[in-house]
């Protein structure tokens, strides 16, 4: 079967096929996993892959030594091979982080030979890929581990495993492949010599689809979920919803294993994913770059080649734009661009020019997460001036203001006859004008890029300005690569929008209108009564629409629901809208947390633009403006013990600090005019109440703020309009998109989700007739025999979680769920029952059910019953003079299907047993709380013979920062002194450090959200 390439570049080895024709026919055959194991093997064996029969630790060893050997043109003697083998390759106490930092950042070994000399021992040749070599096994056993285990696919370069490949068999969901190599990951990678914890990529594919992903990917999400079988089922933003598909340069994804196959493990392909696209951070999470990142660094990098050659340097010849959508992580892509950049011959410096002063902030924090010190931010000009003369300083962060003002001080400087690459990001307006012009004028010998998810065409460019300089391809040259808002939404890189349009303007009653009417008149829409009711109604459905009562993890806390941001349309509308929000909040027992900012803009009221400009220029704001903005952000000081005004450099500070609550989702809502509308990231938030108009690039930049990607509950971005922006959006999508994009980017209706809809031929059941076909098979009160049933349950009602998640951000679900909220609970007993079943059992006959079936666990908490609710029915149990037993049995079955109370039931049951007549449920159950907080840490630390201060102090700050560290010298300072190694009375260090972590995970648990 053969298949045609293009390639991007005048060369052979570009990583990304510009377009790939998938292969021929498929066989029609029923495929076992066998089957579909043995054909890809036998691919990689035609596309020049070795294959081996290594498997097991032993094998594997002597081949990597066999490997290196020969990558190295030495040979090691057994004593040196000893020493190098346990020293810098399979060290005792290394991990999956460890070893990746040496196959990114220091492939290169010292070996110290036998007669004292050192010689460099090279893992990985970064500089000459095709110097190394790829060899594939399967089928590899592990016997040491936790459960002995058995791999499919692993490819070995140099004979270190890099890349392991889990099957499934057609028509098996991949994510099971996904959750096995969670559990190797977590019971037997560290086996043996511990080699496999050195796999940087992981594939998995049932043949239909096929996924790839890095190693901390995996590993962070076992980490963040904790060492528990409780914590297992708790999402964080590491988890499956990060995987990625491969695809051509094209943005045509290649799903089918053979095709992916043929062009991901393309050798030159591979390696040049190993060896230059993957990021290692300073975080220590491995990025591994998507195909449309690859692709559009590729052709970045080969326009400067080319340009350079022909001698085109000096205009939009030598350059060009990359349009990838907002939130498709163009912040990496440039930062690689940047560094390969750097490494080209006869380039200078690469200068990375943000287009505005609060993006420099956030810029400069990204790139210094990638890699310490790769950018050399700087706050003015004179540090500017002295980086560009810093010949060390490679990668130079700045804001267009600052560059444009070193030019005007300095007419005549030799970095403007340097060979320099200039790269924009988010190239909007304000580089489209005279400073752009100065700029491109005073530098001779440059490359000029720019990458923006909302480029400037004709269609949507102003009407002033210079009209040379009013598209995005006048100012850059050509597009070198697009990858749209379409494209991430079905890669599954960014979510669909929902959007409501709110009437919030009362009409005749025979006027059959849906939809905002829209009023041009400011004074209408400012109108006291209106300000009001869109406040009111924000306020009413704050909770529903960030989904309060989600829970999940974020770096290591735990938080309930999403934050917004309110946009509206001028200062005097903000200052309005705050006052309001702070009149109704003082009157709700829900407590939010509400911010505002703004700053004077130029071209505020410019009909033409997308998004006016804000900057930090407070001391333009007129007078009221500027004092209402101190005592607003007074209010943010009181809140969270700071110190900030309008002053240039505390305002920017207010930005930074309010920018950075926003992340950490500390404050919930955030009232705008335009700051925080474009380049602003926060995964946290969900939902954006819109009360201005906005059009083309400003309403796709202000509405993707909603849909960075963080977990499985938030699974779109909720957009309120409180103005009638339905064609607005429309033109905007079609603009962005394509012409078909309306319905890949907006949600389904409400009656879709609850009746069914078609979708490509395909008949998708909705929520009624899924609750239908619940209560007909699954009757309640019948118990669910046999695993074919439990599994099509799990199935079923994992179905309905997920349609009820999305339903619930309508208005319209209300009062049509169908099932009583107590028969809910009841479904939601016997799935979390099944769960702990499943999830309980270890025995090798049962492992097999877990790969078929997915639970969606942290989709139960949407609707969390939490203790309020339980004292409210214990109060009531109190009120009937503890008579009124069905209580009592409300209480059981509502702590039944909760994941969070089920930890607390022995606690709750407690306490129930002890209400009499005269307690006072509040005040009682507190120090109830109390007194069993203390008995049972007293119990453990008698137990485990712990230091009662050291172990105090722990848990007290556990439950102050709402996590339990179990790794770090907190935990070792509890521990009472124990021989590091096994044997004698001391026993076990490890053993004995796990089982105490065990018990106070068990404690913290119970405990947690009470104290």
């Amino acid at each position: 079967m053969s298949s045609s390439y293009d390639i991007i570049a005048a060369t052979n080895e570009s990583t990304v096929v510009a377009e790939y024709t998938p292969a021929g026919k498929r066989a029609a055959d029923y495929q076992s996993e066998a089957a579909l194991e043995q054909e890809l093997i036998d691919q990689l064996v035609a596309q020049g892959y070795e294959y081996i029969d290594a498997r097991n630790d032993a094998a594997l060893t002597a081949n990597l030594r066999r490997q290196l050997e020969t990558l190295n043109s030495y040979s090691f003697s057994d004593d040196e091979w000893e020493r190098f083998f346990t020293g810098n390759i399979a060290g005792a106490n290394e991990g999956i982080v460890e070893k990746t930092r040496r196959i990114q950042d220091d492939p290169v070994q010292v070996l110290k030979r036998d007669d004292g000399s050192s010689k460099n021992i090279t893992l990985l040749d970064k500089g000459h890929i095709h110097n190394n070599r790829l060899q594939v096994l399967n089928q590899y056993e592990e016997s040491g581990g936790a459960h002995a285990t058995r791999y499919d696919v692993t490819i070995l370069v140099n004979g270190l495993p890099l890349v392991h490949i889990e099957l499934k068999r057609r028509g098996v969901s991949i994510k099971e492949a996904f959750n096995q190599i969670g559990r190797y990951q977590r019971d037997s990678f560290w086996a043996g010599s511990g080699l496999f914890e050195y796999v940087q990529i992981f594939v998995i594919s049932n043949g239909t689809h096929t996924k790839y992903y890095s190693n901390t990917t995996r590993e962070q999400h076992i980490r963040e979920s904790g060492e528990t079988a409780r914590r297992k089922s708790k999402k964080t933003s590491n988890s499956f919803e990060f995987t990625s598909y491969w695809a051509d340069g094209s943005n045509a994804v290649i799903a089918d294993l053979v095709d992916f196959t043929k062009t991901f493990f393309a050798k030159h392909t591979l390696l040049n994913i190993l060896t230059r696209y993957c990021v290692f951070t300073s975080e220590q999470l491995l990025l591994v770059m998507r195909p449309y990142q690859i692709a559009a660094t590729e052709r970045i990098l080969s326009r400067i080649a080319t340009s350079s050659s022909y001698k085109q340097t000096g205009g939009v010849e030598a350059g060009g734009y990359i349009w990838h959508t907002t939130g498709s992580g163009k912040t990496l892509t440039s930062f690689k661009t940047a560094q390969l950049a750097t490494g080209l011959e006869g380039i200078d410096k690469v200068l990375f020019v943000v287009d505005r002063k609060d993006l420099d902030y956030q810029t400069m924090k990204e790139y210094d997460r990638f890699e310490k010190g790769a950018a050399n931010g700087n706050n003015s000009t004179g540090v500017l001036q002295k980086q560009l003369e810093d010949a060390s300083a490679r990668i130079i962060i700045t804001t267009i203001q600052k560059l444009d003002n070193f030019i005007r001080k300095n007419k005549n400087h030799s970095i403007y006859t340097g060979h320099i690459v200039l790269i924009f990001d988010e190239c909007h307006r304000s580089q489209f004008g005279e400073m752009h012009g100065r700029i491109t004028k005073q530098f001779k010998n440059y490359h000029i890029f720019g990458f923006t998810g909302t480029p400037i065409f004709a269609v949507n460019a102003g009407t002033g300005g210079n009209p040379l300089l009013k598209t995005t391809p006048q100012a850059f040259g050509d597009k070198l690569h697009t990858y749209t808002i379409v494209d991430a939404i079905r890669d599954g890189n960014v979510l669909p929008f929902r959007i409501d349009y709110v009437n919030t303007v009362k009409t005749k009653e025979d006027v059959k209108d849906t939809q905002v009417r829209a009023i041009d008149t400011e004074k209408a829409m400012n109108a006291p009564e209106r300000i009001r009711e869109v406040t009111t109604y924000i306020l009413d459905y704050f909770d529903q629409k960030t989904k309060r009562g989600s829970f999940y993890s974020l770096k290591g806390k735990r938080l309930s629901g999403f934050n917004a941001i309110f946009a509206v349309s001028s200062i005097p509308t903000a200052m309005m809208y705050y006052t309001e929000f702070q009149r109704q909040l003082a009157e709700r027992p829900n407590k939010l947390s509400v911010a505002t900012i703004y700053s004077f803009s130029q071209n505020e009221d410019d009909p033409e633009d997308g998004m006016a400009d804000e900057g930090f220029e407070n001391d333009k704001l007129d007078k009221t403006s500027r004092d209402f903005l101190d005592a607003a952000i007074a209010d943010y000081n009181r809140t969270f013990q700071v110190d900030f005004d309008t002053s240039a450099d505390k305002f920017q500070n207010y930005y930074k600090d309010l920018s950075g609550r926003i992340k950490g989702r500390e404050v919930d809502l955030v009232i705008v005019v335009n700051m925080f509308l474009t380049g602003f990231d926060a995964t946290t938030m969900n939902t954006l109440w819109v009360d201005k108009n906005l059009k083309q690039h400003g309403l796709i930049q202000a509405f993707s703020r909603t849909i960075r990607i963080l977990n499985s509950v938030k699974t779109f971005g909720n957009i309120v309009c409180f103005r009638d922006l339905k064609q607005a959006t429309d033109d905007a999508i079609s603009l962005f998109g394509d012409r078909e994009a309306g319905g890949i980017v907006l949600m389904k209706t409400y009656e879709e989700y609850y009746n069914g809809y078609e979708e490509k031929g395909q008949e998708k059941p909705g929520y009624a007739e899924a609750i239908a076909e619940l209560q007909e098979l699954f009757p309640l009160g019948k118990p669910i025999l046999g695993e074919t049933s439990q599994k099509e349950f799990i199935r079923l009602f994992g179905a309905i979680l997920r349609l009820k998640n999305i339903l619930t951000a309508f208005d319209e679900f209300a009062g049509n769920e169908i099932l009583t909220e107590r028969e809910f609970q009841d479904y939601q007993s016997m799935y979390l029952d099944l769960y702990r079943d499943f999830r309980g059992i270890q025995s090798a006959d049962k492992e097999d059910i877990i790969d078929d079936i997915e639970f969606e666990m942290e989709l139960i908490r949407q609707d969390e019953v939490n203790i309020d609710y339980i004292l409210m029915l214990v109060t009531k149990y109190h009120e009937s003079h503890c008579t009124d037993k069905s209580i009592l049995t409300a209480i059981d079955k509502a702590v039944n299907s909760s994941i969070e109370l089920r930890s607390k039931k022995e606690l709750i049951e407690g306490f129930v047993q002890r209400v009499n007549v005269s307690t006072k449920v509040d005040e009682d159950w507190i120090k109830f709380v109390a007194e069993q907080k203390e008995i049972d840490l007293a119990a453990i630390i008698e137990a485990e013979k712990l230091k009662p201060e050291e172990t105090q102090k722990y848990i007290d700050g556990a439950f102050r920062d709402g996590i339990l560290k179990t790794t770090g010298t907190d935990i070792e300072k509890i521990l009472p002194p124990i021989s590091r190694f096994g044997g004698g009375s001391g026993g076990n260090r490890a053993e004995k450090k796990q089982g105490v972590i065990q018990k106070l995970m068990v404690f913290f648990e119970k405990y947690l959200g009470l104290v």
